[in-house]
């Protein structure tokens, strides 16, 4: 069963998979056991265990029945997390649908809801309008600089 993870190191056994697991794991308040891996990241997918991805090889070792053609889904959010009772498997359009969309942009600005999906916009129109000032100042500036070197 082990060997259907790609990726997996095969000097594991699933006894020494599942030790190597819980010993770089940590369990947080929120019930979750979140392993640390390869990077200093947290909240990112972690690989470990050869270069097979964390969640992964957790649902095969702790929960067991694995099939590579299916999605291993966290129910909890949490993409580092290796909790067996927060892990399930899913086709690939089901976890898609089942992904929880995040309610703020990656710099904090509260993202709107697009009136006719119904879900949050894919760009935050704050940071998609402060990216077009930037690239206007940088742009205006290497005009300036042409015309400067032009009149020389």
């Amino acid at each position: 069963m082990l060997s259907q993870v790609t990726g997996l190191s095969r000097h594991f056994t699933e006894e020494s998979l599942r030790s190597y697991l819980l010993a770089r794991s940590q369990r947080l308040p929120t019930g979750c056991l979140v392993v640390r891996g390869y990077g200093g990241q947290r909240g990112v997918y972690q690989k470990l265990a050869g270069r097979a991805w964390a969640h992964i090889a957790a649902y095969a070792v702790f929960v067991g029945g694995y099939r590579p053609d299916l999605d291993v889904h966290h129910d909890c959010g949490v993409p580092d997390c290796i909790e067996p009772t927060h892990l399930r498997q899913l086709s690939h359009a089901d976890n898609c649908r089942e992904r929880r969309q995040q309610s703020l942009c990656r710099n904090g600005h509260d993202r709107e809801v697009d009136p006719d999906t119904g879900r949050f916009r894919k760009v935050c129109r704050r940071c998609n309008s402060e990216a077009q000032r930037r690239w206007r100042e940088r742009r205006a500036a290497e005009v300036a600089a042409a015309k400067a070197s032009y009149r020389s």
